[in-house]
């Protein structure tokens, strides 16, 4: 949806036209984009899709560009690299937004990996992608090749220097050909409380090859803003789950669309919410050819004065029969002060199609409570018991086993910095 302004510039977007006019880029790709950012701003509640996120009003300045990592910044990365166990047995990075080709490992057979020379034009989605195509440089390739079944997991590690207020924009594409298969981590480390990042990964799925992408942001960035924008082929397959349980405001949306029959689509995530966080996860499913399937199955445990946000929209175009659909939201209230905010949305113009959505809020179950303390489980523990098991749900749909339990593993962590907060204000 797009809105033109009638109102004046705020610092931040005041700020943003000053950086990007100081680039100097000729690039017309750079140039239209800004302008697109330009015309509509920064979002407000007034665009229907941020709704619950006032960007505009949160954004108050725009935090310098990071500079390209010099070699201060490159061995602060690998020191930051070397304190955190792998999840994946090839790892790219990119340090501040850029490529950092001495920190990545090198490609196996079949699988070509490099630095993006200039800008892709994304589709237009917004202001959020409309910045990130005007200052997004030197980010990370991926291709897969026809046929290849590649065993090792990649990890896209993006590294942030978390000791200065700064803005980081990067971009990664991830072209899996046809029949091809890939296991894909994305994390997000190192930012600090004053960093502000817009991160856009954009993939191509062939036919009939499947991708499996886990997303972890875990560090204290002031502002994280993500986007994926992905594209199935016939018969292709595309499962993506998140973990959110960092960011003061994160917003993470999706835009997954097929226009050849037979994709499958399978998108899942759990948010873990302390604080006064703000996470928004918006996507969009486009079904454009017969005989998709999609699933969608969000939860949050949303604890203190955190706000969460869900909202779903899948879209049926007419000639997409056969569409089989499911949405679903769930979330757990630790606090009179929490907020969930759930948005699913169908919007169906075929006929022959089977799709539903459903969205419950609540806190946790006394019953269940009782039940554990009745058999001597202290209130506490019963308490982190159940929340785990709620996560481990979430958790449990994504297919690789080891990236599962290193997300457990991170959930059981937040769990209990929680539970020992709350026993430190006892």
């Amino acid at each position: 949806m797009t809105m033109h302004r009638a109102i004046a510039e705020t610092a931040a977007e005041t700020t943003l036209a000053q950086q990007f006019a100081a680039l100097g880029s000729r690039d017309a790709n750079r140039v239209a984009a800004f302008a697109a950012f330009a015309a509509e701003g920064l979002p407000t509640r007034r665009h229907e899709d941020w709704h619950y996120t006032d960007l505009r009003s949160a954004m108050t300045r725009a935090a310098p560009l990071a500079s390209a990592p010099d070699a201060d910044r490159i061995e602060a990365a690998r020191a930051l690299l070397a304190r955190r166990e792998r999840i994946g047995d090839l790892r790219f990075v990119l340090v501040d937004g850029r490529h950092v080709a001495q920190l990545s490992d090198s490609a196996p057979a079949g699988l070509s990996a490099g630095t993006l020379a200039d800008t892709l034009r994304s589709e237009r989605h917004g202001a959020v992608v409309a910045l990130n195509d005007a200052f997004a440089s030197n980010g990370l390739s991926l291709l897969v090749d026809e046929g290849v079944d590649l065993a090792q997991r990649i990890e896209i590690v993006h590294c942030a220097h978390a000791k200065t207020a700064e803005s980081a924009y990067s971009r990664v594409s991830i072209a899996v050909a046809p029949r091809a298969r890939a296991r894909i981590v994305e994390r997000f480390i190192g930012a600090g409380p004053a960093y502000q990042r817009n991160a856009l990964t954009r993939l191509s799925v062939g036919s009939s090859a499947k991708v499996g992408l886990v997303t972890l942001v875990d560090d204290d960035a002031e502002l994280h803003l993500e986007s994926q924008i992905a594209r199935l082929g016939e018969e292709a397959e595309f499962d993506a789950f998140a973990l959110v349980a960092g960011g003061r405001l994160v917003r993470r949306q999706l835009f997954v669309g097929h226009r050849s029959p037979g994709a499958k689509i399978a998108l899942g995530g759990l948010g873990l919410l302390d604080g006064r966080r703000h996470a928004d996860t918006t996507l969009v499913v486009e079904h454009a050819a017969p005989r998709g399937r999609s699933r969608e199955y969000y939860k949050h445990i949303v604890a203190d004065e955190a706000t969460g946000v869900y909202q779903g929209k899948v879209i049926v175009e007419p000639h997409a029969q056969k569409t089989d659909g499911g949405m679903k939201s769930q979330a757990i209230l630790l606090s009179p002060n929490a907020v969930m905010n759930n948005k699913p949305e169908l919007e169906i113009f075929a006929d022959d199609v089977v799709c539903g959505h459903g969205a419950t809020v609540g806190a946790l179950d006394p019953e269940q409570l009782f039940y554990c303390e009745a058999r001597g489980i202290p209130r506490a523990e019963a308490e982190a018991m159940l929340l785990e098991a709620f996560g481990a749900d979430a958790i449990d749909r994504v297919e690789d086993a080891g990236i599962a339990e290193a997300l457990r593993e991170r959930m059981r962590a937040w769990l209990a910095a929680r539970a020992d907060n709350a026993e430190a204000k006892t």
